[in-house]
């Protein structure tokens, strides 16, 4: 299996719109580091380990950055959609899944809570009318909804999912085989500790450095990660606090931040 780090920043994105010259608001990251330039989060899972996005490829979020993304990573064809929350850095880029259902040729299912695929089918109703064939000059999403804790079956994938405390709302957690998802979350609860046990290689959300009300802090993420005890685990969905080089620098053994299009190679 193949995940592929679509996007790795907050819902700003780094760097964000601002700064004394307009050309951005970079906070403390460095802007001459690539790697410190974060559109906003995403990953694609491919069950086929072929990395050339061919297929069985399961996407995780659409967000505004969802274009340039599948672009740069050279993903074309997605078997199907699974939404984590609703709020509007993971979802507004849907439209876009119009060109993903020209390539595969037929509607694209929407994974997601009853609540999250509420809120969809409201702001974007026209997506989930009834494909019209042949073509496809709107997105067509077909709803799936899952339960918030529980496993699904999506683009080949066994996908177990479990609900995490985002605050003021809710998200979803995934967890496929020895892979571990856990974006926009900042707690976890006892169900959450137990669907990740195990787990081997963890893409977790981890905004700054400082306490945050919605959002894993560094401090909190360590805690975790000092529980869960993953071989591996990749900090995502990062803001302008967190510079590439002082947390390759800081970080323990075994923790390290994300950055856009990184891959990463998953055993079972």
């Amino acid at each position: 299996m193949r995940v592929t780090l679509l996007g790795t920043g907050g819902s700003a994105g780094v760097p964000m719109i601002g700064g004394v010259d307009g050309r951005g608001e970079w906070g403390v990251c460095d802007p001459r580091e690539p790697r410190n330039i974060r559109t906003r989060a995403s990953i694609a899972v491919d069950a086929n380990h072929s990395g050339d996005g061919q297929g069985g490829v399961l996407l995780v979020d659409t967000p505004p950055d969802m274009r340039t993304q599948l672009l740069s990573c050279g993903i074309s064809r997605v078997e199907a959609v699974l939404y984590t929350h609703a709020h509007a850095d993971h979802i507004t880029g849907l439209d876009d899944i119009r060109l993903l259902n020209r390539v595969i040729g037929r509607p694209l299912d929407a994974l997601g809570t009853q609540a999250t695929l509420d809120e969809l089918m409201h702001r974007f109703s026209y997506a989930f009318r009834p494909w019209q064939p042949p073509g496809f000059f709107r997105p067509v999403l077909v709803a799936r909804p899952i339960q918030p804790c529980g496993s699904v079956t999506a683009a080949g994938l066994t996908i177990h999912v479990f609900d995490q405390d985002h605050g003021f709302g809710r998200s979803l957690g995934l967890r496929i085989g020895g892979f571990g998802y856990s974006t926009d979350v900042v707690s976890l609860d006892e169900a959450g500790f137990a669907a990740l046990e195990g787990v081997d290689t963890w893409v977790v959300g981890c905004f700054q450095r400082t306490p945050h009300r919605t959002h894993g802090w560094l401090p909190r993420v360590l805690e975790w990660v000092e529980r869960l005890r993953p071989r591996r685990t990749v900090l995502t969905h990062m803001g302008v606090d967190m510079d590439w080089d002082w947390l390759r620098a800081n970080l323990p053994a075994g923790v390290e931040p994300g950055h856009d299009g990184q891959v990463l190679e998953i055993d079972g």
